[in-house]
């Protein structure tokens, strides 16, 4: 089978599990609240209810205002890693990007990112203390998400960061590492970890990607639309595409999937927060600590 067969077959599967989707809204809806209402705990930040409450700041940044201009760019070309080959819409002319400061919540400011994104960067390379992982990018279809990370890369955020949540099927039903909160002590007690970020907000890119094996995502609280902030999350399972799309997907791991996915088995490698009020363990952390040293884009 060619390349070309098989990205039409898979977006004709795409296509037919969306259909699917449809034809039994309420019920998948009710599914996708259910899992992302311990889903602050589970996908998106640790901490819980406190975390899901604190995270909107009372009503919140304005969706709206924190959207970029631009809602996505010329086809992706996707990774063997993903399900379906995802597609999007250009812009007109050029790429303005918009962020919007957020002090709602603990922060790292570092300031704000420029409204003209790079759309060169092509890949991400972060060196863990556990091994080198490459993500391809897919900057066309999420130009200013990409210009966020770059930003803050040049700003030396990520140096050194602690990732503080790592979780496996069998504590809560997914498989994930998620990094990029400044204030995490990321010892599985902490009860506000997964809380911190960098300041800012901005809006939602390349979206309809469920979050199959490999594929990296931006977190935000609960249900909300237009939060993405510093903290990214690795997807290691299949089983995590239960979640759907909704989520601005930043690219998918090319080098180190492996690696990543080795991290933990099962929750006898991680330290469970038994005091999590969630009761799923929404501040669950690696035993062995995987730290970010640094990121290079190119």
């Amino acid at each position: 089978m060619s390349g070309e067969d098989r990205k039409s077959d898979l977006a004709r599967e795409h296509k037919e599990r969306q259909e699917k989707r449809a034809a039994a809204e309420g019920s998948s809806k009710a599914k996708r609240n259910a899992f992302i209402g311990a889903g602050v705990a589970v996908v998106v930040v640790a901490g819980g209810i406190f975390a899901a409450t604190t995270l909107r700041g009372g009503d919140g940044p304005d969706p709206a205002a924190a959207e970029s201009s631009a809602s996505a760019s010329a086809s992706a070309s996707p990774s063997a890693s993903l399900p379906i080959a995802p597609t999007t819409t250009a812009a007109a002319g050029p790429v303005t990007c918009t962020y919007k400061r957020d002090d709602s919540v603990p922060n790292k400011f570092v300031g704000l990112p420029g409204k003209k994104p790079n759309m060169k960067l092509k890949k991400m390379t972060i060196n863990f203390n556990r091994g080198k992982v490459v993500v391809d990018l897919m900057t066309e279809a999420a130009p200013c998400t990409v210009n966020a990370l770059s930003f803050l890369n040049k700003k030396h955020f990520y140096d050194n960061m602690k990732c503080h949540r790592l979780v496996t099927t069998d504590v809560s039903g997914v498989h994930l590492l998620q990094c990029g909160d400044p204030q995490a002590k990321a010892d599985g007690k902490n009860p506000t970890d997964g809380q911190g970020t960098a300041g800012f907000v901005y809006g939602d890119e390349n979206v309809e990607i469920p979050p199959a094996k490999g594929v990296v995502f931006m977190s935000q609280p609960g249900d909300s639309a237009g939060q993405n902030n510093s903290q990214f999350v690795f997807s290691l399972s299949d089983e995590n595409t239960q979640l759907g799309g909704g989520f601005s997907t930043v690219g998918v791991v090319s080098e180190g999937l492996d690696m990543l996915v080795g991290l933990a088995k099962d929750g006898s490698d991680l330290i469970v927060n038994e005091a999590d009020i969630t009761g799923d363990g929404g501040t669950t952390a690696p035993k062995k600590p995987v730290i970010i040293k640094s990121i290079t884009f190119s």
